[in-house]
């Protein structure tokens, strides 16, 4: 019988430290399934583009765990909590090189960063698994919208672990350019009227939109469907967004941003992020999209997204795609990203456990 050891392992101060070693050897792990699974260099990042959202431990604590099979590193599974509200919560992702799996790693990966849940009080376990598997008997989701394929390895260990489907994103990915953005952002212009102000910055928040930015970003884990996951509100302050953007300085993704302002009120309602990598030959990650409650009905969500996608090709043109991912109830959101051209490539299931004492 094969043996598998989990190892927890240390988060690095920097990269070219002696501790660092083996945290490349699961970036490069990360990296190897993700081209195998998609067929594609989409989703690939480097160690030093990944590094700062590790170090991010006052607001965002993450662990990080090795496994070996008959002493051969295979796997990797992170364990992601937050703080106050949301402590309740644990959120894990497990990921095992093609030629290891069948042999258990993935299990007893998941089974341990359960263990290591309940050590710490949680009561909620959140899974997000890319389903790459078209066609066949599927699952469909409470919610309506969506399915995953029965009978994969992922499905199957995650129910046989007790985990119920709860909702299913969809993966979009638009190559660029683009075309006819112009007419679309004017249109979008046009319905939003003269209330709206798009703003544009590359970079860290200016100064005088850090607190709308954290309002928006609190507003993200509040008005964003999550169906039966239940996810809980993940507070922003301005403090933390100083760190946060503080940590990223020393990645060598840039941040692209859009938003809107209410000239009414001076407030911004909404915005939108690319992260940006420096090689032109990659491809782009959209982040974060909201427009608050109170302000939809305008298409300010098709002006913000129209406006990036222009401003992209200002500061860092030349990308070949973008990629991104909404819930499939998020009918708004996919139909502005439908409008702008982004076709789906993958969907993923969001499972949820409830952890007994």
């Amino acid at each position: 019988m094969s043996a598998i050891e989990i190892t927890e392992v240390s988060i690095p101060e920097t990269l070219d430290s002696p501790e660092a070693e083996e945290f490349l050897a699961l970036v490069e792990l990360r990296n190897a399934v993700n081209r195998h699974d998609s067929g594609s260099d989409d989703n690939v990042y480097t160690a030093a583009e990944l590094l700062p959202g590790w170090q991010k431990t006052a607001f965002e604590p993450k662990r990080l765990f090795a496994a070996r099979l008959d002493g051969r590193l295979v796997g990797r599974g992170i364990y992601e909590t937050r703080t106050e509200e949301a402590a309740d919560t644990a959120w894990m992702h497990v990921e095992v090189l093609p030629d290891a799996r069948g042999h258990g790693v993935g299990e007893a990966l998941a089974r341990h960063l359960e263990a290591v849940a309940l050590g710490e009080g949680r009561t909620r376990t959140i899974v997000y698994a890319p389903s790459w598997k078209r066609g066949g008997i599927r699952i469909p989701a409470p919610t309506g919208f969506g399915s995953v394929p029965a009978g994969t390895p992922e499905v199957r260990l995650l129910q046989t672990m007790g985990y119920r489907l709860e909702q299913v994103e969809r993966g979009s990915r638009l190559a660029l350019p683009a075309a006819g953005i112009a007419a679309v952002r004017r249109s979008a212009e046009e319905a939003a009227g003269p209330d709206y102000r798009v703003h544009t910055w590359a970079g860290p928040t200016p100064p005088e939109w850090r607190e709308d930015i954290a309002h928006l970003l609190t507003r993200m884990s509040t008005d964003a469907p999550t169906a039966g996951l239940e996810e809980p509100e993940d507070p922003w302050t301005v403090e933390r967004l100083l760190e946060d953007e503080a940590l990223e300085a020393s990645s060598p993704r840039t941040p692209v941003v859009t938003a809107v302002e209410h000239v009414p009120s001076g407030r911004l309602v909404g915005f939108t992020e690319f992260t940006v990598p420096a090689e032109p030959e990659r491809t782009v990650a959209q982040e974060d999209t909201i427009v608050l409650r109170e302000h939809r009905g305008h298409r300010l969500g098709l002006l913000l997204k129209a406006a990036n996608l222009q401003w992209l090709e200002e500061v860092s043109p030349g990308h070949p795609a973008i990629i991104t991912y909404n819930a499939e109830e998020n009918r708004h959101m996919l139909d502005v990203n439908e409008r702008l051209g982004f076709e789906p490539f993958v969907y993923e299931g969001a499972w949820r456990k409830d952890l007994a004492g």
